[in-house]
């Protein structure tokens, strides 16, 4: 199943829809037939301005419906259970408040109306060296309506993010040299916009492995923080995974303390690069293999 399978897989077509932030990439556009509002940060006209020395197809540029300013998304449509469902590609880990971004989608959503991800695994995107999101911090800046990223997650991300071969994005296979994208002083000029100017500076601000991500559905849900549970879940590809949420979800059918192993288990996957292991040969010892994992986690 192919990329677009996978966020379309609960889709109803001839249904109402939203897409958030598709900008250059729609992946239910207009044109193609789908019954879609586009909710983005820009008008149409901007958006062209903004990638226009990108080398982009600028014509792939959905007309906008509605530029986004920070309100919730019933007051910006002026609907409520109206929709059928919404796609959000790699929109959610931006968001400073991640229960209310849920939760507006709830809100314009139909009771059967499903929710789409498409969300960056961090192991293999500029986030590989971030630590995953916890529960406290999404819990804390929902109770504090925050609307702007912290300093600190400006400080986080301006001084952990990294290239792997050049590249922001890469998957299971790549291999090379990992190198800081940003330095100490753009950390320092980061924060002092948000604390002097409290200037939105567009970050990721939280990072999560697959079954983090479902834990925290999982969580969110059990503590009447969302309405919206699991129906679907599909495992990286490339560097990216994807989750459908609706209130007729079923859930995750496996324990926390399961699902915790396998958080486990992805960031042990994600600290080796694959490939290279495989190069190894299989007569060195394990000590050799600990002295070489060692002296690649030391490496930038």
């Amino acid at each position: 199943m192919n990329r677009k399978a996978k966020i379309l897989r609960h889709i109803d077509r001839s249904g109402r829809g939203i897409e958030i932030g598709p900008s250059h990439n729609p992946v239910a556009p207009k044109r193609d037939g789908y019954q879609v509002h586009i909710i983005d940060h820009m008008s149409r006209e901007q958006l062209i301005e903004k990638y226009q020395a990108h080398g982009l197809d600028l014509s792939q540029i959905e007309a906008v419906d509605f530029v986004w300013q920070g309100e919730s998304y019933a007051k910006l449509t002026g609907k409520t259970d109206y929709y059928d469902w919404i796609i959000a590609s790699h929109v959610i880990e931006h968001a400073p408040d991640l229960i209310s971004f849920i939760n507006s989608c709830d809100e314009v959503l139909k009771a059967d109306g499903v929710l789409s991800l498409v969300i960056p695994d961090k192991r293999y995107c500029f986030d590989h060296y971030r630590p995953i999101t916890g529960l406290a911090k999404i819990i804390d800046n929902h109770l504090q309506k925050s609307i702007n990223h912290t300093p600190g997650t400006i400080a986080e991300y301006f001084l952990n993010v990294v290239s792997q071969s050049g590249q922001i994005a890469w998957n299971a296979e790549t291999t090379g040299d990992y190198q800081f994208v940003h330095s100490i002083d753009n950390a320092l000029e980061g924060m002092a916009s948000v604390m002097q100017e409290d200037a939105y500076i567009d970050v990721h601000a939280w990072c999560f492995v697959p079954h983090s991500f479902r834990l925290m559905m999982h969580d969110l849900f059990g503590l009447g923080l969302i309405t919206l549970k699991e129906i679907d879940f599909y495992q990286t590809d490339g560097f990216e995974f994807y989750m459908t949420l609706g209130r007729q979800g079923a859930g995750i059918q496996q324990s926390r303390m399961d699902l915790l192993k396998q958080v486990d288990a992805e960031i042990a996957v994600g600290m080796q690069t694959p490939s290279r292991w495989r190069q190894l040969s299989v007569k060195k010892s394990v000590k050799q293999v600990a002295r070489s994992l060692k002296a690649r986690l030391r490496s930038p």
